[in-house]
């Protein structure tokens, strides 16, 4: 990476030079970040403009300066979670590929308030984009049945973003109340080799009061068609007390001579719904928790549908319809109607499906994959990462490449930049990241992290801080070692005038949440709540700290 040059130095000409090389037969490509720009901090759309910018029809940043542009081949976004601003400074010698290779980084904001992973994913590989025309809201335009009907999900074109995108992730799993270890929960299976289960179901459930709580009354399952696939009475397993009829809708007469029982609702209901098969409805921890099923594969609207005043404040299924498909639900007096219900979340989430995430709250864009946006400016792409990812991001219009580790994806990296039809490959090395997780599940390491957060704060000297941070356990020490021989492999491999972009994302995510559920929950600790509280404020600040390096390979 370059650095600016003025013109002050008695050679005129150089310092115009850095800038504007004539494209010869000795002329190459470079990445100068601007004066102004070099104490400023970026943010993850900054590294995302600086891939469209130099390979696809984007703006031209104001940070960074692209000299000799048409010369680069390609550029690899490699993306390294779990590295901090904090934990290269203290182990920069453990990875001096990176300052070999890239000079001095630049700080990323990855965001205030430390979320799941996958949104700083979201933020380098999908754009914000302007609507093309304005979306008329009616129930017709995600509508399961009529005229141009669903059959399946593949009737879906061109959409913005895949399926997948709109699922839950393991955090907003747990931050939503879905439950997976509870005794008695049975988890949903892989569907048998050589079938074709269905690729998403419409959930909706009614439960009554009884002694022990509220218990399942009613399960129903609609097809993407708007198809009942499953709708049947339970009787509870103890005496109901309240039959809720007036949210129910279920009542005495319609349970008399009803035997199915739980289990009975269970073994059907499994053998519709496979670990493949996506889930939609609203609030549905409710709803899998009467079940007693775990799922993990879900669409919830009360999530997709975020209301302004939090995330902790959702809003109600029927003001959704209201508004979105311009039908009124569960105003008959005598209940809902769960077949309704099901069928208006399944039409909901088709909606965003259609229409992108933004759809209902910034009418004026919508959100697209960074690969289709690429594609359109003919720029072949490759996405080399764990199959979650793939799905979530990848389209047709690219080479989805699954991978199960970090070795492999450095060897599919190896190989795919020599590709000459590609020109952007991301992949991702998360083995770091993976050990933060390890050592955060570990009781013993995770009071040793607290206890060392904690001593940092109670050091009286810089001196006594830094030697305290430079000192790391055998088995980190290795990790970060084995990154830096990867990074080195890599950018070995690239070819000439090739940019690599490593951006590291998070810190110890894992960590952070670990102690939010510790506080949340009131766990017991060796440390005092007022301890752990200020561990975690200064944990939080040091992982929302990120990095870009960035090279031209010459």
């Amino acid at each position: 990476m370059s650095t600016p040059t003025g013109g002050g130095d008695g050679d005129g000409n150089r310092g115009a030079s850095a800038y504007y090389d004539v494209y010869g037969p000795d002329a190459k490509p470079d990445v100068i970040f601007k004066e102004a720009a070099l104490d400023s901090t970026l943010n993850l759309q900054d590294i995302q403009g600086l891939v469209t910018w130099t390979i696809g029809d984007g703006m031209l940043p104001s940070w960074v300066f692209i000299k000799n542009k048409p010369l680069i081949s390609k550029v690899i976004l490699l993306y390294v979670p779990g590295l901090d601003a904090a934990l290269y400074m203290s182990q920069s010698r453990l990875l001096s590929s990176l300052k070999e290779f890239c000079g001095k980084p630049k700080p990323v904001l990855a965001s205030s308030c430390v979320p799941d992973e996958r949104h700083t994913i979201d933020a380098l590989l999908t754009c914000r984009v302007k609507r093309k025309r304005d979306i008329k809201i009616s129930n017709e335009a995600s509508k399961p049945n009529g005229d141009g009907k669903l059959s399946s999900l593949d009737d879906l074109k061109d959409i913005p973003l895949p399926v997948a995108f709109y699922t839950l992730s393991e955090k907003e799993l747990e931050d939503n109340g879905y439950s997976f270890s509870l005794p008695g929960f049975i988890p949903t299976v892989s569907a048998p080799s050589g079938s074709s289960p269905h690729k998403i179901l419409a959930l909706d459930c009614e439960m009554c009061v009884t002694e022990a709580g509220f218990e399942l009354t009613r399960a129903t399952l609609v097809d993407i068609k708007g198809t009942v696939v499953l709708d049947r009475l339970v009787k509870p397993a103890n005496p109901i007390i309240d039959y809720n009829t007036r949210f129910s809708g279920i009542t005495a007469e319609m349970l008399a001579e009803v035997t199915t029982t739980l289990q009975e609702i269970q073994e059907e209901f499994v053998g519709l719904v496979y670990k493949e098969t996506i889930l939609v409805g609203h609030s549905l921890e409710n709803d899998l928790m009467a079940l007693r099923i775990s799922h993990d594969l879900i669409i919830d609207t009360a999530v997709l549908y975020k209301y302004n005043r939090g995330s902790r404040c959702k809003i109600a299924l029927r003001v959704l319809a209201k508004k979105y498909l311009s039908r009124e639900i569960q105003n008959t007096g005598s209940g809902h109607d769960s077949v309704e219900d099901a069928r208006a979340a399944l039409e909901l989430a088709l909606l965003k499906i259609k229409y992108g995430p933004d759809f209902g709250s910034h009418p004026s864009s919508s959100r697209r994959n960074l690969t289709s946006i690429l594609h359109e400016s003919g720029k072949k792409c490759s996405l080399i990462d764990d199959v979650s990812v793939l799905e979530r991001y990848s389209d047709t219009s690219c080479n989805s490449i699954a991978v199960f580790s970090d070795d492999d994806a450095l060897s599919r990296s190896m190989k795919e930049v020599k590709n000459d039809k590609v020109s952007f490959i991301w992949t991702q090395f998360s083995g770091l990241m993976s050990y933060f997780r390890r050592r955060a599940q570990d009781p013993e390491k995770l009071k040793s992290c607290v206890a060392e957060v904690i001593a940092l704060q109670t050091c009286d000297t810089k001196a006594a801080k830094k030697r305290t941070r430079h000192q790391i356990c055998p088995e980190l020490k290795e990790i970060l070692s084995e990154l830096d021989k990867k990074i080195r492999r890599l950018y070995g491999a690239l070819p000439d005038n090739a940019m690599l972009i490593i951006c590291t994302g998070h810190g110890d995510t894992p960590l952070v949440h670990r102690l939010q559920k510790m506080l949340r929950h009131e766990e017991e600790t060796v440390e005092s709540r007022e301890s752990v509280v200020q561990a975690l404020g200064d944990l939080k600040a040091q992982a929302e700290v990120a990095l870009c390096f960035c090279c031209v390979k010459h």
